[in-house]
């Protein structure tokens, strides 16, 4: 069972193609990373994935439904963490749960936010006020609340950025926790990460998806030493 099926998609900007003809399947539960350098149109194919923009042209399902007519429909069963941690400053760790299940409605709402203090282990911060949080616990929180709805796609935009090596690793059993329960779709800059998390990974460059595979498969394919020597091989085709 697909989760997500990219058909032809194409975006244009004016006389610019962010996204240039791609195709992808991504099968449900699975955790796909998407890579790129800066320009190479991961952010914009997020954007048309989740909803926020429109494509100009090609196909989006999302669980059997097509992003164009139903649009309202598939923004209820996702949800996105973006790279900006999404959390009330000025509000406890509590406080920002609550508020965001009162946002979404949630009718069993303790018990969805007890699972979420449970599965991030929040005990200890649960009454502080997010402002005064490190970047690891602020990033911990903002995906709990990510969670909130549950949602059937998430979509991980760079979780882990700017977090020392410790709280990297501390979030990374968080996500693989998540792994099989949900479909994420993952971006981040580190190599070792989407190496450690994804099943699959994709990369792309200049708008176009140019290469799809396990990062074993990646590694293989260009005879590379690691992964991460394989990235830019692939992304880069060869130059550098």
């Amino acid at each position: 069972m697909y989760s997500i099926e990219i058909r032809d998609l194409t975006k244009k900007f004016k006389d610019k193609v962010a996204v240039n003809n791609i195709s992808l399947k991504i099968k449900e539960g699975e955790l796909f990373a998407l890579l790129g350098v800066n320009g190479a149109g991961k952010t914009t194919t997020i954007k048309m994935l989740s909803g926020l923009i429109l494509p100009t042209s090609g196909d989006i399902i999302i669980e059997s439904m097509d992003i164009k007519k139903d649009t309202l429909k598939i923004k209820e069963i996702l949800n996105v963490s973006p790279q900006e941690t999404a959390i009330a400053p000025n509000l406890t760790v509590k406080e920002n749960l609550e508020f965001m299940a009162g946002v979404y409605q949630i009718k069993n709402k303790d018990d969805k936010i007890n699972g979420l203090i449970k599965t991030f282990k929040l005990d200890e911060v649960l009454n502080k006020k997010a402002k005064t949080l490190s970047g690891g616990w602020q990033r911990k929180v903002s995906i709990a609340i990510s969670l909130i709805n549950d949602p059937k796609i998430l979509f991980l935009d760079e979780p882990t950025l700017g977090l020392d090596v410790i709280a990297r690793k501390e979030l990374w059993k968080v996500i693989k926790g998540l792994k099989g329960k949900i479909t994420i779709i993952l971006t981040t800059h580190y190599m070792e990460e989407a190496e450690s998390l994804s099943d699959r990974i994709g990369i792309m460059s200049n708008g176009k998806l140019i290469d799809v595979g396990t990062s074993k498969e990646l590694i293989k394919k260009v005879k590379s030493k690691n992964f991460e020597d394989a990235f830019v091989k692939i992304a880069t085709g060869g130059d550098l």
